[in-house]
């Protein structure tokens, strides 16, 4: 067939009141360069090439991805085709269903209930759903799942991809019976992290019976409509066809339709169905709960509401990729509520999740700290572009478009750097003493101190130490100074006192490398 390309770079304005570990990002192949663009519009044309190479690579007939940055869209492109059989482009209002995307739509319903007051995480969840009570754990001390253990994959239910995926379809009735039968366990709950869909559509049932209300109409009415999401929902159905981009998959060196699937019970797990331009709002939404600050909420769900989505569970995994110098990029991760929580050593902080379905795949993330979302949606079963969507953000990282936000600096903060200069230039902390907290001088004595500071001024010869403090808080942060002979690194902790006082000292001599 020949594939029909388009592109489109829009800026939309976007109201900030706007998968399964398995699929975590992969190391790009091998084609991909690891460039360092210096732009926008540099990163632009490399991104647009890593999706290319992936679309060819894993047979996916269309495409859309997108790229949204303080809360405005800043690139977005489609490729390909959304229908096969009567040839018709992906574009910008493209229905997709987005598979395990949805999960973190049913997490923060979940979230938003206990701000209510109306469930706890911690209660279990058969206080919510009666037909839990009566299953059978598999051991005699296992705990009883609790609601917090449904969201973060710990509730000791075996990894059900690609079967949960069809029981899409199940009937409420059908669903209440397969809880009455109860699930076998893999393993005790609370004992170690495992993706469960069966673990997510109990949720979807927790909300309609705490709601009063199906899930699906819940997350509609209180999340998806407020955040401006007009063409976003289950029931696929009920989408006029011409937009939606319809499945396929690929086998046996050809693409075959996947059937569509009904919204049914599992929907809460994997049901939802939208366009680029919609879940750029939640992307939007989710981005702008970062930083904590004062402020009106404008959001259908209170801003650290949706950090709490964010804060992971107690079962880390590393994670490795190539980095941009063809060298091991070393991270770690954890599932939390709907989202997984994982760091890197180029982008820092990000926040992402897969969806893998028949006829589809997904990948989104955010980088919190950098205020950059990034998403990505296809029409091939199990086909989630992970790989060049991290890559994508790799190199907005690279090229300077999203540099992380700097934290303020506090009076406090202010005070205990300038009494950190003038001990350096004294070489005494006797000259900031009425600044330093009751342990200060208990830990290291004025004398001692005296000592340690003659040394390291000997060491360093003549130091500027103009420049300005980087907080990692509101009470501590580091320094770098220049020096004759090297630098100076180093850091100010305050103590938890009114008015705060220094608790601690640290400077680090780094000498000028010899010729």
């Amino acid at each position: 067939m020949n594939r029909r390309l388009l592109s489109a770079a829009l800026v939309l304005a976007l109201a900030a009141g706007a998968p399964a570990l398995a699929q975590a990002p992969q190391t790009p192949p091998a084609a991909a360069p690891a460039l360092r663009p210096t732009s926008l519009a540099e990163a632009i044309p490399l991104i647009d090439a890593g999706f290319d190479r992936w679309q060819a690579q894993a047979h996916a007939p269309g495409l859309i991805y997108g790229v949204v940055k303080d809360g405005a869209i800043i690139h977005l492109r489609m490729a390909g085709q959304r229908r096969l059989e009567d040839p018709a482009p992906v574009e910008t209002d493209t229905l997709f269903r987005i598979a395990s995307m949805s999960k973190a739509f049913t997490a923060l319903a979940i979230l938003k209930l206990r701000d209510e007051g109306r469930l706890s995480l911690d209660a279990p969840a058969e206080t919510y759903v009666p037909e839990v009570a009566d299953w059978i754990y598999p051991t005699t001390d296992s705990p009883r799942i609790r609601v917090r253990d449904l969201l973060n994959h710990v509730g000791g239910l075996v990894t059900d991809d690609p079967w949960g995926d069809r029981q899409q379809v199940l009937t409420e009735a059908e669903f209440t019976a397969l809880l009455e039968d109860g699930p076998p366990f893999t393993r005790a709950p609370v004992t170690a992290f495992e993706y469960s869909n069966y673990g997510y559509a109990l949720l979807g049932r927790i909300i309609s019976n705490v709601s009063g209300r199906p899930y699906q109409t819940y997350i509609t009415e209180e999340i998806m409509r407020p955040l401006g999401m007009t063409s976003t929902g289950y029931d696929v159905f009920a989408s006029d066809l011409d937009q939606r981009a319809l499945g396929y998959r690929w086998e046996n060196e050809a693409w075959a339709p996947e059937p569509d699937m009904r919204d049914g019970a599992f929907g809460a797990m994997g049901g939802v169905q939208t366009n680029a331009p919609d879940y750029a709002k939640w992307v939007a939404f989710l981005a702008s709960a970062w930083p904590a600050r004062d402020g009106p909420e404008t959001g259908p769900v209170r801003r650290s509401t949706v950090r709490e989505m964010a804060s992971g569970s107690n079962f880390v995994s590393p994670r490795l990729r190539t980095g941009p110098d063809g060298q091991p990029c070393p991270g770690a991760g954890a599932y939390d509520m709907g989202l997984q929580v994982a760091t890197d050593c180029e982008i820092g902080t990000y926040l992402a999740h897969g969806g893998g379905y028949p006829g589809y795949g997904s990948y989104m993330m955010v980088l919190p700290d950098r205020g950059l979302g990034l998403f990505a949606f296809s029409n091939r079963t199990y086909a989630g572009p992970s790989a060049p969507l991290m890559e994508a953000a790799a190199l907005l990282v690279r090229a300077g478009v999203a540099p992380v936000r700097t934290i303020p600096l506090s009076d406090d903060l202010a005070a205990g750097y300038a009494a950190t200069q003038a001990i350096f230039a004294a070489g005494d902390v006797a000259v900031a003493q009425e600044r330093l907290a009751m342990n200060f001088l208990m830990d290291r004595s004025v004398e001692n101190w005296r000592t340690v500071l003659g040394a390291l001024k000997a060491d360093t010869g003549a130091c500027d130490t103009s420049s300005a403090i980087a907080p990692n808080g509101a009470l501590a942060g580091f320094f770098d100074w220049s020096c004759d002979n090297g630098r100076v690194n180093g850091r100010v902790l305050m103590a938890p006192t009114e008015p705060a006082t220094i608790q601690a000292l640290n400077f680090r001599f780094v000498p000028t490398p010899a010729p």
